[in-house]
């Protein structure tokens, strides 16, 4: 296996920067720089120099032992300074030994789940946990690259192995007197892991908004302050703002961060009867986007009645309050304060429900699981074939292997690690 390397810290001006190398070779090649390497997980200052005992720089340099290390590999790490002109003469200086070659996006972490160092919804965690943005987030990845989700489907698996062995040990005796019926026992495990994955699927849907961002629609009707409004929650000019009606043709996106809740604000067309096909065409994506947002606020004038669009936890405000009588003003900013409480705690409620299950892949294999687990039970009580019962929990087995990179993954490996940095 060639032994690759790559700059482990984002591009560009930093105080530090790190040089990662794993492989067969990377001791070689780190001390072909250092002239030796420090002890295993012991840091050591050293100065680094090319083949023809250049100075490159002066770098703190960790050596990983094989089996110790985060891609299971012997791994070299150089922390030097942060200059581009550092690391790239240090980046030359490997691509010119034999045998290292730069590394690909994902390459360390794919190594990592090759040598057994991660699983593939831990290897789904940490790219998460990369692109996080808010504390939720974090946390989320956190929980995922802990091994958290991993934990539940081997506690899962155990469950539907012990049940799988049950109805098999009734088959290999089927020819005799068996003492015991083992059905309420295979029951039991079925019903633990279906109760468990239900709770999983259910919670999915919080757990996908903590990772993409709730989206909360604005809408209104011409010049009833949309715009004005998302303005302030953004706290800058995001969206143009006139006098004139119809000036929001498209929707406006503005992400923020509500108490660790991502969120993604949607500024749209007002709502009215137009004959202008711009301004339709927005009106009509409006509604679309609005159909499918998390949650809506509606500003009105007063008087007006409850929209038929609002839904149970829509909220319903007096716009332009600058101007007379109402709730809230993106103009001076009264009310503001009190819809992003208002907001918050709303989203912080869908959180509560979020569940460990944050890919759709991961909720349709615990989908497929579910169905199995279905059939296994309704064979097992309600035909009484045992052959078949086993031949389903087998099934819902090899979901859960799935759902964790056992087994049947190939052509999804490429899809996520192409996402990942080059030095990750």
């Amino acid at each position: 296996m060639d032994t690759i390397f790559a700059e482990a810290t984002a591009p560009g001006k930093a105080g530090v920067s790190v040089v990662r190398l794993s492989g067969p070779r990377a001791f070689e090649a780190g001390s072909s720089l250092c002239g030796s390497l420090p002890p295993s997980h012991r840091a050591a200052l050293r100065v680094l120099r090319d083949s023809n005992g250049e100075v490159l720089d002066t770098a703190l340099v960790l050596a990983f032992d094989e089996g110790a290390s985060f891609t299971g590999e012997t791994v070299v790490e150089l922390q030097c300074h942060g200059s581009r002109a550092v690391v790239a003469a240090i980046l030359a200086a490997l691509g010119r030994i034999d045998g290292l070659r730069p590394a690909g996006p994902g390459e360390f972490t794919r190594r990592a789940l090759e040598n057994d160092r991660l699983d593939l919804t831990q290897v789904e965690g940490l790219a998460d946990l990369v692109e996080a943005e808010t504390e939720f987030q974090r946390q989320q990845a956190q929980k995922v690259l802990s091994g958290d989700l991993s934990r539940k489907v081997l506690e899962w698996r155990r469950h539907l192995v012990e049940a799988a062995a049950l109805i098999e040990a009734t088959l290999d005796f089927a020819d005799e007197d068996v003492p015991v019926d083992v059905t309420p026992d295979v029951l039991t495990h079925m019903d633990t892991v279906t109760a468990a994955l239900q709770y999983e699927v259910n919670g999915f849907g919080a757990s996908e908004r903590i990772r993409d961002g709730f989206e909360i629609a604005i809408l209104g009707a011409p010049n009833a302050g949309k715009s004005t409004l998302l303005n302030a929650i953004a706290k800058r000019d995001v969206a143009l703002t006139s006098e004139i009606a119809g000036t929001t043709r498209d929707v406006i996106e503005v992400r923020a961060d509500l108490k660790g809740v991502p969120v993604l604000f949607l500024d749209t067309a007002g709502l009215r009867e137009t004959e202008d096909p711009l301004e339709a065409a927005g009106i009509a994506r409006a509604r679309d986007r609005a159909a499918e947002a998390d949650l809506r606020v509606f500003l009105v004038g007063d008087g007006e009645d409850r929209p038929a669009l609002a839904q149970d936890e829509d909220i319903v405000l007096v716009g332009k309050a600058d101007q007379g009588q109402g709730d809230i003003s993106g103009l001076t900013g009264q009310g503001v304060s009190d819809l992003i409480d208002r907001l918050t705690t709303i989203l912080l409620g869908r959180v509560a429900k979020a569940s460990t299950a944050i890919r759709e892949r991961h909720a349709q294999a615990m989908q497929s699981a579910l169905s199995d687990l279905s059939e296994s039970r309704a064979t097992l009580t309600e035909i009484g074939d045992s052959v078949l019962a086993a031949e389903y929990l087998r099934r819902a087995i090899v979901n859960l292997e799935m759902l964790i990179g056992r087994v049947d993954v190939d052509d999804l490996l490429g899809d996520i690690f192409s996402r990942f940095c080059i030095g990750k």
